[in-house]
């Protein structure tokens, strides 16, 4: 990867809520690929391992100007790293770091 990959993480409130995210916090991308409502599902952990959330993967969910799960799905392997850049009140922006 070459270029910065921005993401959407999601479903944070349903885990660790949203109020625990930080920008410059690392997290860890695994791929889900047993999710038995998406195929292109990605969770997020912790570097302590705590599940997070996921990659949002939908319209509804991603953010403008970021990409889905499903966009960066072949191109990250079955793990990744990435830094939390922004947070909102629902969701946090991630950047996809390089090695």
């Amino acid at each position: 990867m070459n270029k910065q990959l921005y993401i959407t993480l999601s479903h944070l409130n349903e885990f660790m809520g949203i109020e625990y995210f930080r920008p410059g916090m690392e997290v860890i991308l695994k791929k889900d690929p047993g999710n038995l409502y998406d195929d292109e599902a990605i969770e997020v952990y912790g570097k302590d391992g705590p599940k997070y959330g996921y990659v949002a993967n939908s319209v509804g969910t991603v953010a403008r100007g970021t990409h889905s799960a499903g966009y960066i799905y072949e191109i990250i392997g079955d793990s990744a790293k990435c830094v939390i850049r922004f947070v909102t009140q629902e969701e946090a922006i991630a950047e996809i770091l390089t090695e």
